[in-house]
Formats: structure tokens, C-alpha cells, sequence
């Protein structure tokens, strides 16, 4: 058997390291391919985001119970709440992002890398728990209209657009590769949508004395949250079951393998998130003619340029009969 490991580090340089062999009854050669392009880990200056996120919406929360309180307004307590929740989603992203960047022990020898799957699952429950607040409170108002707080309610929510709006910046970059960083960014998002249907809202009831159009408001943002907020749910329970990333197409991976020079079948296919930013694989290929060093560090190296996956682990065999895990109903 033959086994090559591929793994994606943030360094500039290239390292490519032959094996070694065991004498027993049978051989095993273990080939490591260290290669750039998939970038797996969240980048540094996402700790300067994660930083800046939480202390701009700490501060927000203080302030929104401050002026709540001088203007008795519910309403802006209660926002400050929900706003303490998404300090909480930035803490946990934050924390996952750390814990991403230990090293592997004997127990987790993968590291922590899952706490980011983790995270992305906890931050998507918030989410949808937050739209599920919403929609309960924009239907009592419907059946009760209420008038809506004056001008300080206006400035606080205003303010309210710029800091969540700037941190959910800070995660943009971040949010298409990186599913913890896209759980952080919707929370932020999220929040400005409804600090603008806040301002809109009260504007158009200052102007028309609609009160309605409050409410009504809240669930049009309410449904905007919920599809983001659904999306992010589903990929995060998907890696969490170990499907494949939906970045990765599993027939194109096959058929790239199965077309490599001198390999007949290939077999016990599996791709997996060892992350939200990192894809791992292990296959069996059938080469008759054998192998080289060159030919496995090539497919390693392939695999994360053209696929994402930074890890990779082959087993290459002169025949598939020989091979127990080679029947498709076998995992």
C-alpha cells in the first residue's frame, strides 16, 4: 500500500518530503506534499476583525441600554439584548478561529479544527432563534399597534446601521470560503437590516402615522434573515454529517482520479470538512504499473490547486480484488 498526505500551511515556501518504509508484511510508503494555494486557515487579520466586532457591539449594547432607559423604551432594551447575542456569535467565531490553530494532540489528532463546524452550527441556531423573536413580536404589534419611540429611537438605530454594518465589512472578505467567518458576517448583516427597517419604519410613521408599516416591517427583514439564516443552518449540519463541502463537486474529483495516467479503478472515495476552511479526502487507486513519489505529491498538489482539498490521503494498489473496501456498499 502506498499512502501520501497532502497539507495546506501558511507559509511561502514549498516542501516535499519522501519517505520512509516499514519492514512488515507489508510495506507502506508515506509521501507529504505541503502546497499554498488553499490558504485553510482564517486569516490573522480576522482576529483584528473579531476584535474590533466585539468591542464596537459591546459598546452599542451599553448604549442602546443607556438610551432605552433615559427614553423608557422597550424597545431599544430589547434590542440591546438581541444585540448581546451577536456579541456572543462574534465570541464564539472568534473562539473557534483560536481553537482552529492548535496542534493536533494524541486524542484530537486533527486538532480542534471541527470547533469552526461547531460554531457555524451554534451561530446558525441563534440566527434563526433571533427571526423567530422577531416574527413573535412583529405579530403582537400587528394585533396591538403601538407608537413607535420618537427621534432617540431613530438615532440609536442609525448608529446602529453604521457599527454592524462596518463589522459585517470587517467579514466580507471572509464569508465566501470560510463558513464560521460567513455565520459571524450574517449575524452582522442581519442586525443592519433590522436597525434600517427601524429607521425606515419610524420614519414612514412620523410622516403618515401608519402604525402598521412597523410591524409589517419587521417581517419582510425577518424573512431576509430566515433565507440567509436557512442557508447557514443546512451547510453547517451538512459538515457537521461530513458531507461533502458544496464547493467541491465529488464526480469531478472521481473523474480527475479515475483519468490519471495508469490508474485503472478507483474506490473508497471519501471528501470531508475537516474545517470551515479546510477539505479533506482519502482514496483508494488502482495502478498497476505502481508509483513514485512524483506521481503522488503531483496529485496532492493538484488536488488543492484545482479542488480546495488540502488534504489528501492515497492508497495505491496493483489490484482492486485484493482490496475489502473496494465493493461500492462498503464504507
Amino acid at each position: 500500500m502506498a499512502h501520501a498526505h497532502d497539507h495546506d500551511h501558511d507559509h511561502d515556501h514549498d516542501h516535499s518530503r519522501a519517505g520512509h518504509s516499514h519492514d512488515h508484511s507489508h510495506s507502506h510508503d508515506h509521501a507529504h506534499a505541503h502546497d499554498h494555494a488553499g490558504h485553510s486557515h482564517a486569516p490573522a487579520s480576522f482576529g483584528f476583525a473579531f476584535a474590533v466586532g466585539v468591542t464596537l457591539n459591546a459598546g452599542f449594547v451599553v448604549a442602546e441600554l443607556f438610551f432605552g432607559y433615559l427614553a423608557n423604551s422597550l424597545a431599544l432594551v430589547s434590542d440591546a439584548l438581541h444585540n448581546f447575542a451577536d456579541v456572543i456569535a462574534l465570541l464564539l467565531a472568534w473562539g473557534a478561529v483560536l481553537l482552529s490553530r492548535k496542534l493536533p494532540t494524541e486524542l484530537h489528532t486533527y486538532g480542534y479544527r471541527r470547533a469552526s463546524i461547531l460554531a457555524a452550527l451554534a451561530n446558525a441556531g441563534l440566527l434563526l432563534l433571533g427571526v423567530g423573536a422577531i416574527v413573535v413580536e412583529a405579530i403582537d404589534r400587528l394585533s396591538a399597534p403601538a407608537p413607535v419611540a420618537g427621534s432617540t429611537v431613530i438615532w440609536v438605530a442609525a448608529l446602529g446601521i453604521l457599527i454592524n454594518g462596518a463589522t459585517a465589512l470587517l467579514f466580507m472578505r471572509g464569508s465566501e470560503h470560510d463558513l464560521n467567518i460567513r455565520g459571524a458576517y450574517l449575524h452582522m448583516a442581519a442586525d443592519a437590516a433590522v436597525s434600517f427597517g427601524v429607521v425606515v419604519a419610524a420614519l414612514v410613521i412620523m410622516l403618515t402615522g401608519w402604525l402598521w408599516v412597523d410591524p409589517v416591517t419587521s417581517l419582510i427583514v425577518a424573512a431576509l434573515v430566515l433565507v440567509s439564516g436557512w442557508g447557514l443552518a443546512r451547510d453547517s449540519v451538512n459538515l457537521a454529517l461530513d458531507a461533502v463541502p458544496r464547493h467541491v463537486d465529488f464526480a469531478d474529483v472521481r473523474d480527475y482520479l479515475a483519468g490519471l495516467d495508469g490508474v485503472s479503478d478507483v474506490h473508497d472515495l471519501h471528501i470531508w470538512a475537516m474545517s470551515t476552511s479546510e477539505t479533506a479526502l482519502t482514496a483508494h487507486l488502482v495502478r498497476p504499473g505502481g508509483f513514485d513519489d512524483i506521481f503522488l505529491h503531483g496529485v496532492c498538489e493538484d488536488l488543492s490547486h484545482r479542488f480546495r482539498i488540502q488534504h489528501a490521503t492515497l492508497q495505491v494498489e496493483a489490484s482492486r480484488e485484493t482490496c475489502r473496501l473496494a465493493p461500492a456498499d462498503v464504507v
